[in-house]
């Protein structure tokens, strides 16, 4: 199992100016990474997105560093003004930039879930045909590219380990399966070792990710803390900080077969390069034992 690292955990470093997301390529093969996750494309330069596309790919092989996945935002409901052809579309081209990152594995979004005040007597299960035709679209056009197609769960409407299962069944294509996030179903309060023992059958690529939490029943714990959608309190750790059972989640991966990346993703509120080199360490001791 190979460790990489999500250019999002750099994210505080990009948006001071300390690093570009083209720097963030050097900077994970420097800390010892295996290969790279990218998230969105963010030209520094003035550039388009276009041509800073081409910027990444030719750093990435200088460095002779890997892009493990490319990650980016899609919602099927709401995205493109509520057009589902054009959303369908606009993933197609981002599928287009994965191909020039030379990236086979690609995770977009399904939906953030029905505006507030917009619900009506709808939930995910009267959602799922609409996601489902959005995400087998893109799955079938990305698969002619030699990419495969995930979702994550993330974004609370679709984050449950039982929706995103009911959704990759659903779309029933082998090129479209999970970004199994151990840390992100927390956020939805869910036991991670029951969902990713749940969804670790359909995961292509994984993520890393550690909270600490605090119920909801007690004081607000103040600045750093962002609330479940049950209530409770998360604050983004350094792997093996924090109450998720990394090595157990691992593990259970493992049996299942699952030998793909293990992508971090650092949330906490430390020096973003020491708390991921000491994710790191840990990471791959886990990975050891597991």
């Amino acid at each position: 199992m190979k460790v990489s690292v999500s250019s999002y955990s750099f994210s505080r470093l990009i948006g001071n100016g300390t690093l570009t997301q083209l720097d963030c390529i050097g900077k994970a093969k420097e800390m010892g990474f295996d290969a790279i996750e990218l998230v969105e494309i963010i030209p520094h330069d003035g550039s388009t997105k276009e041509e800073y596309v081409h910027q990444l790919a030719k750093e990435a092989n200088r460095v002779k560093m890997p892009i493990s996945s490319f990650t980016f935002g899609a919602d099927f409901l709401y995205g493109s003004g509520g057009d589902l052809k054009a959303e369908i579309k606009r993933v197609k081209e981002m599928i287009n930039f994965a191909q020039v990152l030379g990236a086979k594995i690609v995770r977009h979004d399904a939906t953030r879930g029905y505006n507030q005040g917009d619900r009506g007597y709808r939930g995910f299960n009267e959602a799922l045909p609409r996601l489902v035709e959005g995400c087998r679209e893109v799955t079938i056009y990305a698969e002619s590219k030699g990419i495969r197609t995930t979702v994550e769960n993330h974004g609370f409407f679709c984050q449950d380990s039982e929706r995103v299962e009911k959704l990759v069944n659903a779309v029933a294509h082998p090129n479209f399966g999970l970004l199994v996030d151990m840390g992100n179903f927390l956020c939805v309060d869910e036991d991670p070792v029951q969902a990713v023992s749940r969804v670790a059958p359909y995961a292509f690529y994984a993520h890393a990710k550690d909270f600490l939490v605090k119920s909801g029943s007690g004081i607000n714990p103040g600045a750093g803390f962002f609330k479940t959608r049950g209530g409770n309190y998360l604050r983004g750790m350094i792997i093996g900080h924090g109450h998720v059972p990394v090595q157990q989640c691992i593990s259970i991966l493992k049996s299942v077969g699952y030998d793909g990346y293990m992508a971090i993703e650092f949330e906490g509120m430390e020096d973003p390069i020491k708390g991921i080199q000491i994710g790191l360490e840990n990471l791959r001791r886990y990975i050891s034992n597991a």
